[in-house]
Formats: structure tokens, C-alpha cells, sequence
């Protein structure tokens, strides 16, 4: 049968164990300290007492004239006794140089031979020592009788060992109560204190700490999502490192004890995180990213601080502007398929009527019509990422009345382009574009009929709604351009247009701008806006390339000077859906 497990004693236990032994051990210390400094003083006092009791009696001028008589005892006895009374020590005694007794407390003793060195004081000093007499063990001081300068007698002054323990044992008693009360009073204490620390370390032990310890730390470095907790005065309290990420913090910087003003967030993610309520799936721009931002503070009878959830929605979002992007460009393929039908039909009709060269050249001129499309977008950018893009977004473009223009300088050479360039953000940056641009030139001017009449339009056949892009790739940067014929975007909002939220569609909308400002930090380049050749906005970015090694292959060659898009609409070659 298995004994059960003892469950090892908690940390606050330890500390309890250890803080009254160490009290203890404390307090036994400084009473035997005290006991010993105790006996000590109170044999040099007792011998400071004999000695001036046995100088005394040494230097009387009566004890000298008694010792001159044929009889010293008679007149010395009572004076030895007398003294020894008022001055409380256990005996003095008077002798002649041969060590015979004069004085004695047990007068049966007078006569005898004292007990103890005489040879000091017969040679005119005065000394102290420990002897057993007749009364037992005793403290003792031997002093010379002086007459005339010749010595004539001693005397011997002591008290026994027993009294001076029983002055100690006095005192001890009073020693011993201070320190049962100091060890009663620190017992208390250390046990409220650990009562206080058990409740804080919920009854854990050492290794139970240490454990939670080393796990919480663990849990921190592997959870994917970023973990921020701030305390009451908005300073970091903890940090893990997917928070630093995701905030784009140094992962050496140090973060702990800063304040979130000092974090150099934008101002809306600052605020999220400020905000004295809490904050549900909130869709945050930093320089790179696209974070979900959950709040929550810390309230226990006043505001102890926030914990705060950070998950990287990037990717996410990226994928949900691809899909977007396919989304669009299904529907213009069934838009396109429907007409393909009716073409079909049209074809099918002039044959039966026997009119079969107006059907070959109506099926001819619609082929001519699509392939220019395809063979202009692919003769130009062969990048095959951007090419598709173009021509789903031409298709889109056609089923909402917006005719896509590619610049005739246009040119991006096979893997012009190189790998750390990530076609992801290509697509983020180019599709993004476009479709600003289709819905700022299409907006609230179609009328159903395919063709975009719109009265902002300054040029193009028509008046016809349209978008103008410029892909460039030279062997230092890539050059995209979108312009449309929209109504342009006035000075005071030139900056604001690339902030999150803003937009002139209604709630729910402005993000893609802001995604493109942040997919071209993210790859060092830049975005400029101004008005475009047509009226409407002209968005250009330009994002730099890595030099091309020998034997690479090379790009468009297109000087600089031939890069910036200057060629209106009329000037490029336009290519429609």
C-alpha cells in the first residue's frame, strides 16, 4: 500500500519555521550574552567590594592599636563583624604574618590558620583571588597591615561564589521574562507577515512558485498573440515578444516601465490603449501591421491598470482584399460570359439568315477587341502577378463602366522584380489603387448603360470614366502610378486620405489607402499624391530595388526622366475590355 504524498510545506510556512527559529536563535543569543556580561559584572564588583572593605579595614588606625595589644582579638572581632554587617560581604579576616586567625564570622575558627596565599600581601601587595575556605568558595582580596612602614598583620576580605550566583540567578529571572516577551512579540509578528504573504502566494511553496514561474515565462515567449499589461499609471508592467512585434518595438528595446505616450504609436492605437473602457476586436494600423486590439482593465475598488490582447491581422487582411479582388473579378467573368452568349447568339443569327460574312467579321472584330487587351498588358508588364491583376481588374473595370488605360512607357521586364519583393504587397499596393480609382471615377455616374458618362472627366473620348496606370521598372525602382478622372482630392485632405477610417463612402470603408501607405513603408519606398492629367487624383509610388549583380538580368533601361507618367490619356495608348 502506497503512502500518500505529503504536499511540501508552503513558502509562507518556510519563511514562518525560519523567522522563529532565527528569533529564537536571536533571543537565546543575546540572553546568554547577557547571562555570561551578568556573572562577569557581578564578580568584578563583588571584588571591587571586598577590596575597598579590606582597604578600609587595613588602613583603620584602631585595627593598628589593636594589634599592638596583647589581646587583638578582643577588639578586633567586633569591629570585623560590624563592618562586615554594614557592608554585606560574607567575611573579614584579620591575621598576624603567620597566618594566624584574630577575626573570623565562626568564632570557632579564631585562632586557626587562614586558608589561602599570604605571600603577595607579606610582600607589601594587595591581590585577588578565587579560594575554598571554611566557608566554602569564595571571592577574596589579601591586603597588608601597615605600621610604621613594617607590616604587622593582613587582612583578608571576601564574599562566597554562591551569593554572587544568586545575585546573576536574580537577574536572570528578569532576563528570561524580556526575552520570552521578545520572542512572543517577534512570533506574532512573523506570523501575521506570513499570514499576509500566504495570502498573496495562495498557500504555494517554493517549487510551486518556481514552477508557475518558469511556465508563465514559457507561455509568454510561445503564445502567438501580443500580451501588453499596463498598470494604473499607463506604464508596460509585462510585454512578451509577439507584443513587441506586432508594436514595433526593438526586440532589445527596453519597454518595461515605459509609458504608452513614449511608445511612438499612432494616435489611434494610443488611445485604444489610454481608453479607461474596455475595447472589443478594434482593427489598428501600425507602421506595418494590421492589429486586433482587445482591452480590458484591471478593477479591484480602484483601477489597477489593463491588460490588453494585440493579434496580427495582416495577412489576414491582405487575403481578404485578394479575395476582393477575385470576388470582382468573377463577377466580370460572368458579366462576360452572359455577353460572350448574347455575341454568340448575334453570330449564330447572321449565319442562319445567310449572312455569314457580316458574322465573321462581327465574331472577328470582338476577338481583335479581347486579344489587344491581353497582348498590350502582357507585352508590357510580363511580371505575371501584376499582368493577372491588370487584366482582372480591366475586366472589372469594363462591368462597372470604367475604361483601364495602361501608359504606353509602361514596361516591367521578366524577373525585373526580385524575391523580397512580396507579391502580396504588389497586389495590396496596385489592386488598392485601382479600385480607389474605379470608384472614385465611376462614382454616381452610371446610368445602367455600361458607358460612364461623367461631367468631372476632363479628357478621353466621350468623356468616359477611366483609369490610367504607369508600371515601370528601371534597375533602381519600380514606379506605379494610378490616375483616374474622378474629382480629384483637395489640398486639406491630402493627408488624411491615407488614414484609417478615412473615406468618402459612408462608415465601414478607408482602409485600403491606409494599407498601401503601410505595404510601401514596409518595403522602403514612398506615396505621393497630387491631381492627376484628367482632373481627378493621381496616387505614385515608388518602391526602390536592390542592385542587380553582374550577369542579372536587366530591367527596362528607362532613364529616370522618362519615369514619372507625365503622358496624359490622349498620349497613351488606351486598351479597353
Amino acid at each position: 500500500m502506497r503512502l500518500p504524498r505529503t504536499r511540501p510545506r508552503s513558502l509562507a510556512g518556510q519563511l514562518f519555521a525560519m523567522q522563529v527559529v532565527l528569533i529564537a536563535a536571536v533571543v537565546a543569543g543575546c540572553a546568554v550574552f547577557a547571562y555570561v556580561s551578568g556573572s562577569a559584572q557581578a564578580e568584578e564588583t563583588a571584588a571591587r567590594q571586598v577590596r575597598v572593605a579590606a582597604l578600609a579595614v587595613a588602613d583603620s588606625p584602631s585595627v593598628r592599636e589593636a594589634i599592638r595589644t596583647p589581646d587583638p582579638s578582643a577588639a578586633l572581632q567586633p569591629y570585623a563583624e560590624r563592618v562586615r554587617e554594614d557592608t554585606g560581604i560574607a567575611f573579614i579576616t584579620i591575621m598576624d604574618t603567620e597566618r594566624v586567625r584574630w577575626t573570623h564570622p565562626d568564632t570557632e575558627q579564631i585562632g586557626d590558620t587562614f586558608l589561602g596565599n599570604t605571600a603577595k600581601a607579606l610582600r607589601g601587595q594587595t591581590f585577588a583571588e578565587t579560594y575554598t575556605g571554611t566557608l566554602g568558595p569564595s571571592i577574596r582580596v589579601v591586603t597588608p597591615i601597615r605600621d610604621n612602614g613594617r607590616i604587622v598583620g593582613l587582612v583578608s576580605a571576601g564574599i562566597t561564589v554562591d551569593r554572587v550566583s544568586s545575585q546573576v540567578r536574580d537577574q536572570l529571572g528578569a532576563l528570561a521574562l524580556a526575552a520570552g516577551g521578545a520572542l512572543a512579540l517577534g512570533g506574532i509578528g512573523t506570523y501575521v507577515v506570513n499570514a499576509r504573504l500566504r495570502r498573496h502566494t495562495h498557500g504555494m511553496n517554493a517549487a510551486e512558485l518556481s514552477r508557475l514561474h518558469d511556465y508563465h515565462q514559457a507561455t509568454l515567449h510561445a503564445v502567438r498573440e501580443g500580451l501588453l499589461m499596463l498598470d494604473g499609471r499607463r506604464r508596460i508592467a509585462l510585454i512578451n515578444d509577439a507584443g513587441r512585434e506586432l508594436l514595433g518595438l526593438e526586440p532589445d528595446a527596453e519597454a518595461v516601465g515605459r509609458t504608452v505616450d513614449e511608445l511612438a504609436l499612432p494616435a489611434p492605437l494610443t488611445g485604444a490603449l489610454l481608453a479607461s473602457e474596455a475595447r472589443v476586436d478594434e482593427l489598428h494600423l501600425t507602421a506595418e501591421r494590421v492589429v486586433v486590439v482587445n482591452t480590458r482593465p484591471v478593477v479591484g475598488g480602484e483601477r489597477r491598470g489593463t491588460v490588453v490582447t494585440l493579434r496580427d491581422h495582416t495577412e489576414l487582411q491582405a487575403l481578404s482584399g485578394e479575395l476582393d479582388s477575385e470576388r470582382g473579378f468573377t463577377q466580370a467573368l460572368r458579366s462576360q460570359a452572359h455577353e460572350a452568349a448574347n455575341r454568340l447568339h448575334t453570330v449564330v443569327s447572321l449565319i442562319e439568315l445567310g449572312r455569314v460574312e457580316e458574322a465573321v467579321d462581327f465574331a472577328t472584330a470582338e476577338l481583335e477587341l479581347a486579344q489587344v487587351l491581353t497582348d498590350r498588358v502582357v507585352g508590357a508588364v510580363e511580371e505575371p502577378v501584376l499582368a493577372a491583376l491588370l487584366l482582372g481588374k480591366a475586366a472589372q473595370g469594363h462591368e462597372r463602366g470604367v475604361e483601364l488605360v495602361l501608359a504606353e512607357d509602361s514596361l516591367i521586364d521578366d524577373g525585373a522584380l526580385p524575391p523580397s519583393l512580396a507579391q502580396r504587397d504588389l497586389v495590396t499596393i496596385l489592386g488598392n489603387l485601382i479600385d480607389n480609382a474605379m470608384e472614385a471615377a465611376s462614382d454616381g455616374t452610371d446610368d445602367g448603360s455600361g458607358v460612364v458618362p461623367s461631367p468631372r472627366a476632363a479628357g478621353g473620348p466621350a468623356g468616359r470614366a477611366r483609369v490610367t496606370v504607369t508600371a515601370l521598372a528601371d534597375e533602381r525602382e519600380l514606379l506605379l502610378r494610378v490616375a483616374d478622372t474622378g474629382a480629384g482630392i483637395g489640398p486639406e485632405e491630402a493627408d488624411e486620405v491615407f488614414r484609417r477610417g478615412w473615406s468618402t463612402h459612408g462608415a465601414g470603408r478607408g482602409l485600403g489607402l491606409a494599407l498601401v501607405r503601410q505595404a510601401v513603408y514596409r518595403n522602403g519606398g514612398t506615396v505621393e499624391l497630387d491631381p492627376g492629367p484628367d482632373g481627378g487624383a493621381r496616387f505614385t509610388v515608388r518602391l526602390p530595388l536592390p542592385t542587380r549583380t553582374a550577369g542579372s538580368r536587366p530591367g527596362s533601361g528607362a532613364e529616370p526622366t522618362s519615369r514619372p507618367g507625365t503622358a496624359s490619356a490622349s498620349a497613351s495608348q488606351e486598351v479597353t475590355a
